[in-house]
């Protein structure tokens, strides 16, 4: 088990490069993220990592649990507790991205013949991403990808062409429409492991089409639905657009109705970077 004590002793021991630099990371945490990266406790543990620079040359870094003083409950024993330390470690000094953490995430989620859903393609790097999680000589896994743009499929095809095998390309689908109507596409006999969502606009595009908080909030009833348990919603939502904060106000909101005997629900966010990327998880018991 990883200590609050101990989690403090490993970030203060970064604290000479951090700079300045302010980041702070909530959990609200009940039960795991998946079942490899956190045990169930009883009661609800909220953890806040902070950072900031007070000192010319230097950082202080202070880790509380706000209702409890228990161990945070990582399992040492994992094989990706130390990675995820070091991923999440890098987060907080800048250099990783939410797009990255959710990557890693998701493959302590996904398994090999899985089917998950890509609600957003954009360029296709999500979906190529998951596509590598999922396929295997069994050729069971599924990716059901969509967008509203035929642009962006496009792209994604392109990606997939270039970085995927012509085995691993039959295990994609893609579909012209909104990600509100991701349950029109998901045979109902599948168990859906994973719903990624990277909102806003299609990088590189007409950044005037955009996500809107109105479908937006029906796919995640939608995703709700279809998410097999055990299984994780992603999210990454950007706020610097107009529409954008709305659109993230509105999945906060979404998140916060879950019951926490169901679901726990996660967000990371750069404080002092008002218009960076907000990263959720919204994880199903």
């Amino acid at each position: 088990m990883l200590s609050v004590e101990s989690l403090q002793m490993n970030l203060s021991s970064y604290s000479s490069i951090l700079g300045r630099r302010m980041v702070k990371c909530e959990w609200n945490l009940k039960f795991s993220v998946s079942p490899w990266l956190f045990s169930s406790k009883k009661s609800t543990t909220s953890i806040a990592a902070s950072a900031n620079s007070s000192e010319l040359n230097g950082a202080s870094i202070s880790v509380a649990g706000a209702e409890s003083s228990s161990s945070i409950p990582l399992c040492r024993d994992s094989t990706i507790s130390g990675s995820m330390e070091q991923v999440m470690v890098e987060y907080v000094f800048g250099r990783k991205k939410a797009t990255e953490v959710a990557h890693y995430v998701w493959k302590h989620v996904v398994q090999k013949g899985d089917a998950v859903v890509d609600a957003t393609c954009g360029n296709g790097y999500d979906t190529l991403a998951l596509l590598k999680l999922v396929a295997d000589k069994t050729q069971r896994g599924r990716v059901y990808g969509m967008d509203v743009q035929k642009i962006a499929l496009e792209s994604t095809s392109s990606l997939l062409d270039q970085f995927a095998s012509p085995d691993e390309k039959e295990l994609v689908e893609l579909f012209v429409m909104s990600h509100s109507q991701m349950e029109d596409i998901v045979p109902n006999d599948v168990s859906v492991r994973l719903v990624a969502f990277n909102l806003g606009y299609l990088p590189g595009g007409d950044k005037k089409i955009i996500t809107r908080s109105e479908t937006t909030v029906l796919a995640l009833e939608a995703a709700k639905r279809i998410l097999a348990p055990g299984g994780l919603i992603s999210i990454v939502t950007y706020v610097g657009h107009p529409g954008g904060r709305e659109e993230f106000e509105k999945i906060e909101e979404f998140a916060l109705r879950l019951p926490v005997e169901g679901w726990n629900c996660c967000k990371l966010h750069t404080l002092n970077r008002p218009l960076a990327p907000m990263l959720l998880f919204l994880f199903k018991r």
